[in-house]
């Protein structure tokens, strides 16, 4: 299992936090995605890290429709012995 934390700034970003939710609830993941005060999106992925890696590159590169990704920071990444969430969430 892989984990991430995912940090950026989309602007229009219609929707990016059900977008993400839904697509990483598809394919698995489990964590939490929210709008900043910043202005900003973060949030933890876990998972299996071939799903992991798919939603990096979605959300580095396309977001949701209409979004425009201006900036996508990862940290924290490694591999997990167990996942710490057991859903995938939208936090405010």
């Amino acid at each position: 299992m892989k984990k991430k934390k995912r940090g950026g700034r989309a602007k229009n970003s219609c929707y990016f936090t059900k977008y993400a939710r839904d697509m990483c609830k598809k394919a698995g993941i489990t964590g939490w995605v929210k709008n900043s005060k910043q202005g900003t999106i973060v949030g933890k992925m876990q998972g299996p890290k071939e799903e992991v890696d798919k939603m990096i590159e979605w959300i580095s590169t396309k977001g949701s429709p209409g979004c425009q990704i201006e900036k996508c920071d990862l940290r924290n990444m490694g591999t997990l012995n167990r996942l710490d969430y057991k859903d995938f969430a939208i936090r405010f």
